[in-house]
């Protein structure tokens, strides 16, 4: 295998884990940012209230973005598999 080839495939690999935990990163950066908004501005310090939201919060992403999910690891295995068996000659 050539070395800029697996530099390539471990390049695409990184960018696209990121490129797939991109929206759940950001919605627990916005949900915990409220949540410290909301315990700052009413004195509250309970554990559970930034828990709960956020649970919640990467539940309901899970299920809108499974679709989309399933399709996008699919499609990246496949191809990625389908590279690896063309780079063997």
């Amino acid at each position: 295998m050539n070395p800029e080839v697996a530099i390539d495939i471990f390049k695409t690999t990184v960018m696209f884990a990121l490129w797939i935990v991109a929206p759940f990163l950001i919605t627990m950066l916005v949900v915990g940012l409220l949540m410290s908004l909301f315990q700052s501005v009413t004195s509250l310090q309970e554990q559970s209230l930034t828990f709960a939201p956020k649970l919640l919060a990467m539940a309901g992403l899970s299920m809108l973005l499974a679709p989309w999910l399933l399709r996008t690891l699919s499609e990246f295995t496949i191809n990625t598999i389908s590279r690896m068996a063309t780079l063997a000659h």
